[in-house]
């Protein structure tokens, strides 16, 4: 589960990408839910999510990780996002 870093130049610009494999946390979130492992109704455990997705989420959608650790809008529009559903443990909606 380690984060890998790569750079490239591109003309005058350095890119800098950031992968992680996250199949593992994937499947590990699938076993949790289809287990019921989701807590109480006062205290879900909705999701795991690994930091390298948060840091792509905030990159797409143009916010920073301050907006991301204070605002729980933010968060509660990625939990409610079909396109992050598999890092989901609790279905419900947020």
């Amino acid at each position: 589960m380690t984060v890998q870093t790569f750079y490239k130049e591109e003309g005058d610009k350095l890119v800098i990408t950031r992968a992680q494999n996250v199949g593992a946390i994937v499947d590990r979130n699938k076993a949790l839910s289809n287990e019921g492992f989701t807590g109480r109704p006062d205290a879900r455990v909705v999701a795991s999510i690994p930091p390298v997705v948060i840091e792509h989420y905030c990159n797409v959608k143009g916010i920073t990780l301050h907006q991301w650790m204070t605002d729980p809008e933010v968060r509660r529009r990625f939990l409610n996002d079909p396109d992050y559903a598999d890092l989901r443990i609790w279905k419900g909606k947020v």
